[in-house]
């Protein structure tokens, strides 16, 4: 069952449980979002949203490396954005100007900007098919016109693919109507098409539980 909407206390944040409530590797996954978006061209003048941010275990770095103010996270959990407003503090980044929200319905618009690359990192591998197009139409709407949005995603060897998946490494076993999730890379391009996108199938990228990464951009006439 996914617990991810269970509210931490201070204490727990205090002691540093959000890092493991987020999925743990924080270093590891921290420095590798990082280093994977600056392989693709992210700059630091560059709008960047990361959706589902949780305690900023990749914001970190991307408040650091971007210019103030281009850092946009958006999550659902407060106490996870609370813990992140902690992680920035910590690291001496609390005068960069992060922009945080709270949001359940993944609308980005909220922050009143068009962003020119933006995140969501082992998000959709806990999300159904429905909530994964509400995300993919609210970014939509908030790209800039040659804007792109990287997803991860565990991979299905077909559409409605109903029996569980082990993903090696990392060993995680992902079904179709259970957290986590699988989808097919011709499910995301039915989902992308439903909101104006195109998706590329980027693969793998070294992610250390398997999960394989997309990028999706408007779709041109």
């Amino acid at each position: 069952m996914n617990l991810y909407g269970r509210q931490l206390t201070d204490e727990e944040i205090a002691r540093g449980e959000h890092r493991q409530f987020v999925g743990g590797l924080w270093d590891e996954l921290g420095r590798l979002q990082l280093d994977f978006l600056r392989s693709r061209g992210l700059l630091p003048g560059h709008r960047f949203v990361d959706v589902g941010c949780g305690a900023l275990r990749g914001g970190v770095h991307f408040v650091a490396y971007l210019d103030p103010g281009r850092y946009h996270g958006l999550d659902i959990n407060a106490s996870l954005i609370e813990a992140g407003r902690r992680e920035l503090a910590a690291a001496g980044l609390q005068g960069r100007d992060a922009r945080l929200l709270v949001d359940d319905g993944f609308r980005v618009s909220r922050f009143g900007e068009h962003f020119d690359m933006g995140l969501a990192l082992s998000l959709f591998t806990h999300l159904p098919m429905d909530a994964i197009v509400r995300c993919l139409k609210e970014v939509a709407a908030a790209l800039a016109p040659d804007g792109v949005f990287y997803a991860t995603h565990f991979d299905a060897p077909g559409p409605a693919w109903l029996e569980p998946v082990q993903h090696s490494p990392g060993g995680v076993c992902t079904n179709y109507d259970l957290d986590p999730f699988h989808q097919s890379v011709d499910e995301y391009e039915w989902m992308a098409g439903l909101c104006g996108l195109q998706v590329e199938n980027i693969g793998d990228w070294a992610h250390p539980r398997a999960q394989r990464m997309l990028a999706f951009r408007h779709r041109r006439a």
